[in-house]
């Protein structure tokens, strides 16, 4: 008896790590949270393969698809365009809002930029430039309920 407990506790374990796999394998990661009414707002990408995942609002859903070859491409100038890296975040602090970051862990764009405490004036079209081209990808691929 004692034996089927422990190997009910680590399958269990087991599995529990395993679900939080597809938040730390990603290439592209692309996430919104926070505010007065939390919302909780995640892309990631791993190669053609994405996965998406919403709660707030009194809603919760998640969806995977494919990304095509042309998107990644368009991603990848639409972050080079508006010079991703070079992107400097401010360091006020911003209470109550929405919180935007975008982590790249492949390629020339490589890096992390969040709006948490918002974006230096001269690159915020930039980021907006940015964010747009997220959101048109979630846009065209989630079919929200």
């Amino acid at each position: 008896m004692k034996r089927i407990v422990e190997i009910l506790f680590a399958l269990i374990l087991l599995v529990s790590c395993n679900s939080q796999k597809v938040y730390s394998d990603f290439d592209i990661s692309y996430s919104r949270s926070g505010g007065f009414a939390p919302v909780y707002e995640n892309l990631l990408i791993k190669g053609n393969k994405a996965h998406y995942s919403f709660e707030g609002q009194g809603k919760k859903y998640k969806q995977d698809f494919e990304v095509s070859g042309q998107e990644l491409k368009s991603l990848e100038t639409t972050l080079s365009q508006n010079n991703f890296r070079r992107i400097q975040e401010d360091h006020k602090k911003i209470y109550d809002h929405i919180s935007t970051s975008v982590n790249i862990k492949k390629g020339p764009n490589e890096g992390s930029k969040t709006d948490a405490s918002s974006i230096m004036p001269n690159y915020r079209t930039n980021w907006s430039n940015i964010t747009t081209t997220f959101q048109e990808l979630i846009n065209t691929h989630v079919k929200k309920p």
